[in-house]
């Protein structure tokens, strides 16, 4: 389609919601032969935004608008024309190059004064908000019927001068513990994430499962002396990971059977792996644990691989050996970056979930690296961090709604 003259018009349609009305206005367009260049529409309680951005001629233009000024009175909503010249559509056009992120806010409870201080932040950068979606179901006014978690997802676009600052902004605002938020740049990998990893202990459960062996053991203390001079430094997580094992010889394996199957399960666990199934993620444990309980974990939930530390048995008992490698830190980068080959995906198509500080390497290797539930070092030194709501809430970081995922 070419004219010689055009005429550019920005409409902007507001009131109750019903059925037809799209049909009804882009109907009148079509009969004049006018070209949509833009449309977008919102709803919020039957309440109806509508913009369409069309191109036709002079001669026409009168006629269209006329008609859709009718249409609008008919249907008793608001209707309101504004006209946009050639340079400001062409420097509209420029700007849709420009780079695009995604912040999203996760908690039992998002207040207006969190919201507020979100988009300050975003405003202050210069950064323009595209889009606004709620992620969780509209709440409920009864507060006991109310889902146990809210997430609210912010489209914006714009030019960084420092994204370092501007994540630091952010973060401050969920320094208060009461809301988790997300920065990510939009683009082809965010929207094509395929493999998910996760480390065990303090994560996937809420116990470290070598305290609980020290403790059927009796070496409970030992072992915990062992875990602070390893956290203090003194010795590295290798040379603590033996001394610790060692200490478990003579434990009878009947011991670790009865321990799994009493395992604490994070919140959230189930209903995670259930959609992440359901929509095709593969999913791994890359664990400093035991493979034992990972093993367990991966029968119940159905998650794809397992690599964590093999324990030595011999006639029923644990010889304070182990088989293989370690899995420290940087094993479980490794493991990520070959996984990430198997599965013939990009490292920017993962997703990496841990709580300590040897999960950090594969958190900052990952595509989206999120520490969970994390002490406050662990929280600073990853990309994202997810403290206020379960495991489930990383759905909501990968942009999943839950009107998508969720079963009728």
């Amino acid at each position: 389609m070419k004219y010689d003259q055009i005429e550019i018009i920005q409409i902007n349609i507001s009131g109750e919601d019903k059925p037809g009305l799209t049909s009804s206005l882009t109907g009148i367009l079509a009969r004049h032969d006018a070209f949509i260049l833009d449309i977008g529409q919102s709803n919020i309680h039957q309440s109806l935004t509508l913009g369409i951005l069309f191109m036709t001629t002079p001669e026409r233009s009168g006629q269209i608008m006329k008609e859709l000024l009718f249409k609008a009175s008919e249907m008793n909503i608001s209707i309101r024309f504004e006209p946009i010249t050639e340079e400001q559509y062409s420097s509209w056009v420029t700007g849709q190059g420009k780079n695009r992120y995604i912040i999203t806010m996760v908690g039992k409870r998002i207040t207006a004064a969190h919201i507020s201080s979100v988009t300050k932040v975003i405003s202050d950068e210069g950064l323009n908000i595209d889009d606004i979606n709620r992620l969780t179901g509209r709440m409920p006014l009864d507060e006991d019927e109310r889902a146990p978690k809210t997430s609210i997802e912010f489209s914006v676009r714009g030019t960084l001068e420092d994204k370092g600052r501007f994540h630091r902004e952010l973060m401050k605002i969920g320094a208060d513990g009461e809301v988790d938020i997300s920065f990510q740049k939009d683009g082809i990998f965010r929207r094509s994430r395929r493999l998910i990893c996760f480390d065990m202990d303090s994560t996937l459960i809420r116990t470290e499962v070598i305290d609980e062996l020290a403790d059927r053991a009796g070496v409970g203390d030992k072992v915990r002396e062992i875990t602070e001079r390893a956290m203090r430094g003194e010795i590295d997580f290798n040379e603590s990971f033996k001394e610790r094992v060692a200490l478990l010889k003579g434990l009878d394996v009947g011991v670790m059977e009865d321990i799994a199957i009493n395992l604490p399960i994070t919140e959230g666990v189930d209903r995670m792996m259930t959609i992440l199934k359901r929509v095709g993620y593969k999913t791994a444990i890359l664990s400093g644990g035991f493979m034992y309980f990972g093993n367990y974990l991966k029968r119940r939930f159905g998650f794809d691989y397992v690599y964590a530390n093999d324990l030595e048995v011999e006639d029923g008992k644990l010889t304070g050996r182990y088989k293989g490698e370690i899995v420290d830190g940087a094993r479980k980068a490794e493991l990520l970056r070959l996984l990430c080959q198997f599965e013939n995906i990009d490292i920017q198509q993962s997703v990496a979930v841990g709580d300590g500080a040897n999960d950090l390497p594969m958190l900052n290797s990952a595509g989206l690296g999120i520490a969970f539930h994390a002490k406050p070092k662990v929280r600073a030194n990853a990309r994202q961090s997810l403290s206020t709501v379960g495991l489930d809430g990383i759905l909501y970081f990968l942009g999943l709604k839950d009107s998508w995922v969720e079963k009728k």
